[in-house]
């Protein structure tokens, strides 16, 4: 017998299947159900796999799930790599001219942009790929790329550190909205110094997952949010329910014809940075997931900075104050 035929057959080499199922969704339960097996025969075939690797430990339990060790990462990059070339040799699987591109991925963003930029046009991606499974996390944190939690991340600053590849995606607005209900109901705002008598809606700040989500402090120090969430579609829900008035991306608060923009020269601006591992940024799914992302954000581009619908909403808003002025 060959050596390496030897090792292969030691370390049981469709385990490495099951390692793979698993580092990619993170939860037993999803990595079974791709393998149509159930969750104990996944956990056992790692077990055996980590046995047949000397004993190194692949994962770790944490909140959310599964996280690879940093044995666990360099597996994962070397089998990757087998991957790719099992499939080349195949002719089919992860190929980067169109529909044949097969695998899973994993994207990570934060939850307003996940859900109203990615989400509402993932379909097109998807209907392009039809063998790839995606996974969207959009939530509020992030999954690490550094540590091969996510395939692409949309982060909301540009990571310092770690061994990856980072390009600015795009820059993107944020403005004051408030619903026409609650303005009817309250004093005319005319100016940053109006804002302290109205009810503000924002972040909770110890549960601030990132400093870029820290608009308040900006509009000034007698501004506090009186209804907090740390959800970002939560305070869009307070506020086209007519509780208050927030912060919103524009590319959220323009979708609503009853929102209305608050102070139309006080903007903020923030950037989207795209992130991915070095050992994966030429993964066929990862580049076509990258081009295709970075296309659909120059598509995007006057929503996203706010030149777009709301900027009606803003004159109709002025005439309104001028005329109780």
């Amino acid at each position: 017998m060959q050596p390496k035929a030897a090792i292969m057959q030691a370390m049981h080499w469709d385990d490495l299947q099951f390692f793979l199922s698993l580092a990619r969704t993170g939860l037993l339960t999803i990595a079974a159900r791709q393998l149509d097996v159930d969750a104990t025969t996944v956990g056992r075939r790692i077990r055996r796999l980590e046995r047949s690797l000397g004993g190194q430990t692949l994962f770790v339990q944490g909140r959310d799930g599964h996280v690879l060790t940093e044995a666990g990462r360099r597996l994962l990059a070397r089998v990757e790599t087998i991957e790719r070339e099992a499939d080349a040799i195949a002719g089919g699987g992860d190929q980067a001219d169109g529909e044949d591109v097969r695998g899973h991925l994993r994207v990570s963003a934060s939850e307003g942009f996940g859900t109203w930029m990615v989400a509402h046009h993932l379909g097109e991606f998807a209907g392009a790929h039809p063998h790839l499974s995606i996974d969207l996390a959009a939530n509020s944190g992030f999954l690490d790329p550094s540590r091969r939690e996510a395939d692409v991340a949309i982060l909301l600053a540009r990571p310092q550190r770690g061994p990856l590849i980072t390009k600015k995606l795009s820059d993107y607005r944020l403005c004051l909205y408030a619903a026409r209900a609650y303005l009817d109901r309250h004093p005319p705002i005319a100016a940053r110094s109006d804002l302290p008598a109205h009810r503000m809606i924002g972040y909770v700040p110890d549960l601030l997952y990132s400093p870029e989500l820290n608009y308040l402090d900006e509009l000034g120090p007698a501004v506090e949010a009186r209804l907090r969430s740390s959800s970002i579609n939560a305070q869009y829900r307070m506020v086209a329910a007519g509780s208050g008035i927030g912060v919103l991306p524009c590319f959220i608060g323009d979708r609503d014809g009853a929102l209305v923009r608050v102070l139309p020269e006080v903007a903020i601006t923030r950037s989207f940075w795209l992130v991915t591992h070095q050992d994966s940024r030429h993964l066929p799914r990862t580049a076509l997931f990258v081009e295709w992302l970075s296309t659909l954000m120059l598509r995007q581009r006057s929503r996203l900075l706010g030149e777009s619908d709301g900027i009606v909403a803003t004159a109709t808003l002025s005439s309104l104050l001028q005329g109780q002025a």
